[in-house]
């Protein structure tokens, strides 16, 4: 955790969130690499091993993903690192989120906005998967570690067995050392 980030530093963190905000397709963790990048490897407030506690922290407590925002922001600079993540990455989407589902509503029917909800599914999913590999960034070079993300995948492609179980192994078997 890095203390004593200046009024400046802080104001600069709102701002980046305020910009990431509206890139969050497919939720705030879909942010997570430009997130890493500007927190880890441009700013140096956190290290890696820091920035993917916080992240695999917030996973694992109930709520929206949204929290690893705040959890990112308290690790950087307490608790008004936590308050302008968190308003930085909320205003922007929620305001338009609100604006749009309005104007979408009125216009469902339209092609344009039909293929527009077409093209944003592509782009999550591109997303989400560069957040994947970001955070399995420690164990990629570990066979041990692609054998539990694979069998991760299986379980929550084949049964409705809540993630929060594979987070739970995913940390005995971080506990015992295996990865």
């Amino acid at each position: 955790m890095s203390d004593g980030l200046t009024n400046a530093d802080l104001l600069s963190l709102f701002g980046h969130f305020l910009m990431l905000s509206l890139l969050a397709i497919g939720g705030a963790i879909s942010t997570a690499p430009d997130v890493h990048r500007y927190v880890v490897t441009e700013r140096g407030w956190l290290t890696d091993a820091e920035f993917t506690t916080s992240i695999a922290l917030a996973q694992a407590a109930p709520g929206p993903n949204l929290l690893f925002v705040a959890v990112v922001g308290w690790n950087v600079a307490g608790p008004m690192g936590a308050a302008v993540t968190m308003f930085g990455i909320m205003l922007p989407s929620t305001t338009l989120a609100l604006w749009a589902t309005r104007w979408r509503n009125q216009r469902r029917e339209a092609r344009g906005v039909r293929a527009f909800s077409a093209g944003m599914a592509p782009i999550t999913v591109g997303l989400v998967l560069a957040t994947a590999w970001l955070l399995a960034e420690p164990t990629r070079e570990q066979p041990v570690g692609w054998a539990l993300m694979l069998l991760t995948v299986v379980v929550m492609l084949k049964t409705r067995l809540s993630p929060i179980w594979m987070i739970a192994v995913g940390a005995v078997v971080g506990a015992m050392g295996w990865i």
